[in-house]
């Protein structure tokens, strides 16, 4: 597993102004989503639900088996995919439902509740993968052609087979954001601090009057529009895809670190009642929610407890069965999806 975040050789620049615009640019949103739910439970409903009694393979789904036996998964751990894509609010301003739309982030996590661990891994949304009755095409590709054809709901489940059947993980859960939603839960916070690993410049913003600003490496305190305008960055970062995958990793630490600091503390019990505004689509159920939070409650620590790591693979020129032309995909090694299971699931 490569766990540097070096530019990709292969890695080419942002592909035309106009896609990149519509590019949501930050999936981890949701991980924090899940972590600030533990509050304003009775005594008899805290004991149920705390994860080694309430996450067992009774209660758990499994939504996609990769090849490797759900047994292996024990009390109190799960594994979910955190998807952003380019869904857009259509009615009230908090309906984020969408007929069809991309995945543009994707991270895999592994949640072990035991041991208090998130172990994340960024898998590129240009990896190439084979979708049923199509044939191979991009991973971004798949939620996309099958909300399309088969309805939302099937678009989202066929991209978690994806994924499980590359990655050989079985997966458990899925929480779907928007840019949206990655906005509405900054601000809902009060801002947050991102500590942006390199050095960037905003050149094609969502919003004109935040074109040409430009930010040092190290910690910035941002709202939720400039947030965005961050995490949805391409052109001219480092490794493109891959660098703006870091820029997913610097928010979420700045949300979880926020909504988990003693002055946010008390406000959780209100803010986990909202949640749901900031998804565009999730199977977890309020109580799964409920369970995560009292499990990290108290112990949470942003440095020793999120893991994150990204899958690099080579960028190569193929046949895309979908578009009917050739394409560049990222063709992620074996050895190396490999290697994902067996250290971080």
């Amino acid at each position: 597993m490569a766990t540097n975040h070096k530019k990709h050789s292969a890695a080419k620049p942002a592909k035309k102004r106009g896609r990149a615009k519509r590019i949501l640019g930050y999936t981890g949103l949701a991980l924090a989503f899940i972590i600030c739910a533990g509050g304003g439970v009775g005594l008899y409903e805290y004991h149920q639900l705390q994860p080694k009694n309430y996450i067992t393979p009774k209660t758990r789904p499994v939504l996609a088996t990769g090849t490797k036996e759900q047994s292996k998964q024990g009390n109190g751990t799960f594994n979910m995919l955190l998807l952003g894509s380019d869904a857009r609010a259509t009615g009230s301003s908090t309906d984020l439902s969408n007929a069809a739309s991309h995945s543009d982030s994707m991270i895999l996590v592994h949640i072990d509740l035991n041991k208090h661990q998130f172990n994340m891994v960024s898998i590129p949304r240009d990896t190439r993968v084979y979708l049923a009755g199509y044939g191979y095409t991009k991973l971004t590709s798949v939620q996309y052609m099958d909300q399309v054809n088969h309805g939302e709901k099937q678009g989202i489940i066929d991209t978690v087979k994806a994924i499980s059947q590359l990655t050989d993980v079985p997966i458990n859960y899925y929480a779907e954001t928007n840019y949206s939603g990655l906005q509405n839960m900054v601000n809902t916070v009060g801002g947050i601090t991102m500590n942006l690993p390199f050095p960037i410049m905003i050149n094609h913003a969502w919003y004109p009057q935040d074109n040409g600003k430009s930010f040092t490496a190290g910690p910035h305190f941002v709202d939720g529009r400039m947030a965005f305008e961050l995490t949805h960055t391409r052109d001219g970062l480092p490794g493109t895809d891959f660098g703006r995958q870091r820029l997913q990793e610097a928010v979420l630490v700045g949300i979880a670190k926020k909504i988990m600091s003693p002055s946010e503390v008390t406000k959780l019990p209100a803010l986990s009642k909202s949640l749901r505004r900031y998804l565009v689509a999730t199977n977890m159920p309020p109580q799964l929610m409920i369970s995560i939070g009292i499990g990290m409650k108290g112990f949470f620590n942003t440095s020793q407890d999120i893991h994150y790591e990204q899958l690099f693979g080579k960028s190569e020129m193929v046949y895309n069965d979908v578009l009917k032309a050739y394409d560049e995909e990222i063709i992620l090694p074996k050895s190396e999806i490999q290697m994902l299971g067996k250290k971080n699931f």
